[in-house]
This record gives structure tokens, C-alpha cells and sequence, in this order.
């Protein structure tokens, strides 16, 4: 066990962090609909019934999607943009960073793909940016589906009309919901990348050391 948590405790924490917030959030989420239905009008609905409405994909999928699309985003720009003294960057007068090499098919350990060669290889050289792009493409056909099914559930309980799912693709609700979140998440990028220009984490692999100069750049 002690080994397990020296070489995973990073993502074991973000995933007892992640997951006991998205307890909390449906624990929360299932009330406060329910007291918004009942006041509308409508029933309660059982935690079972919850997890499949509008009002929780809406409010899960919405947050997810901006956060693929900040990782995405980020991971090409960060392939040919730079900003000096950042630790966020890559050096813009070193052309030939570590990152940047092809793969060599005969390094010890090098993984299976990398060995394999060819189109798998090519895949494979930017498959995080394509994971995190499908996941991102996949969570706002969600978001877009759950906060359809939950506005047409609130039209419902007022006696108004619904609309179809394209008609909601251009209405401002939907997209009032994706660009609140995406540009709390540009602005986050940009604060870590610029603020890590002069200020200090030690310990940390996000930060520069401490006495690094703030033209100095990459962690």
C-alpha cells in the first residue's frame, strides 16, 4: 500500500476529490430540483429518476465540456505558441526541446505502438489532444441534450411550448450555459500562465525554482 500511494497518490487524491464532489453535487442537485419542481408544480422525483434528467446532465456535462475543451485547447497552442519566462512554455529559443524529438523505436521501455511503427504511431504521437478533443465533442452533445430535456421540462410545467433540439442548438440559455464556463476556464489558463512568469510554488513541477530568473522559460 505504501508503494501504491507513493507512485499514485496524485491521481488518487484528485479521484476521492472528484468523486466526493460529484456525491455532493447530486446529493445537493437532487434537492434543489425537486423544491424548484414541487414550487412549479411537478412532483419529486426519486435519486434514480435524478440522475437521468435534464437538470443533472445539463449541470454535470456543461462543466466537463469546458474543462476538456481548456485541455485541448491548451495542449495545441502550447505545441507552437509561447510566452517567455512562463513556466507553462516552451523555451521560444530552444527549437529543439526534449518534447519535440522523434520517437525512437529502438529506446529501452519505449511503449508498444512507438516500436510498432506507422500509422498507429502517428495516431499515437498525438492521441492525448484527440482523447481530450472526442471527450470534449462528447460532453457537449450531452450537456446540449440534458439542458434541452430540462428546459423542455420547466416549458412543460409552465404550459408553454417546447422546442427541438436543433431549435435549442441556437438559443442563447444553451449557450449562455458553455461560454460561462469556458471563459472562467481561459481565464484560469491565462492566470497560471502569466502569473507563474514571477511568482513561485517550491516543490511544485508547475513552478519555476525559486531563484530562476523571470526571463527563464519552462518548469
Amino acid at each position: 500500500m505504501k508503494k501504491l500511494w507513493h507512485y499514485n497518490g496524485l491521481s488518487i487524491v484528485l479521484f476521492l476529490l472528484f468523486a466526493g464532489s460529484l456525491v455532493g453535487q447530486i446529493l445537493t442537485g437532487h434537492k434543489e430540483h425537486n423544491e424548484e419542481t414541487v414550487d412549479m408544480g411537478g412532483r419529486a422525483i426519486s435519486m434514480s429518476e435524478y440522475l437521468t434528467s435534464g437538470h443533472f446532465l445539463q449541470s454535470t456535462f456543461e462543466n466537463w465540456e469546458s474543462e476538456f475543451l481548456q485541455m485541448a485547447l491548451y495542449l495545441i497552442l502550447t505545441m507552437f505558441l509561447y510566452q517567455k519566462g512562463s513556466a507553462e512554455s516552451k523555451d521560444p529559443d530552444d527549437p529543439e526541446e526534449e518534447v519535440d524529438r522523434e520517437p525512437d523505436p529502438k529506446k529501452k521501455d519505449a511503449p508498444r505502438v512507438v516500436r510498432k511503427g506507422g500509422l498507429a504511431l502517428k495516431i499515437y504521437k498525438h492521441s492525448l489532444c484527440y482523447t481530450l478533443s472526442l471527450l470534449f465533442v462528447l460532453s457537449f452533445f450531452v450537456h446540449w441534450r440534458g439542458s434541452l430535456k430540462d428546459f423542455n421540462e420547466e416549458q412543460m410545467l409552465k404550459n408553454k411550448p417546447t422546442e427541438t433540439a436543433i431549435e435549442y442548438l441556437g438559443s442563447s440559455r444553451f449557450w449562455f450555459e458553455s461560454f460561462q464556463n469556458w471563459q472562467s476556464e481561459f481565464l484560469s489558463i491565462f492566470a497560471i500562465v502569466i502569473l507563474s512568469i514571477f511568482l513561485r510554488e517550491q516543490g511544485s513541477p508547475q513552478s519555476k525554482p525559486v531563484d530562476a530568473p523571470h526571463s527563464e522559460t519552462g518548469s
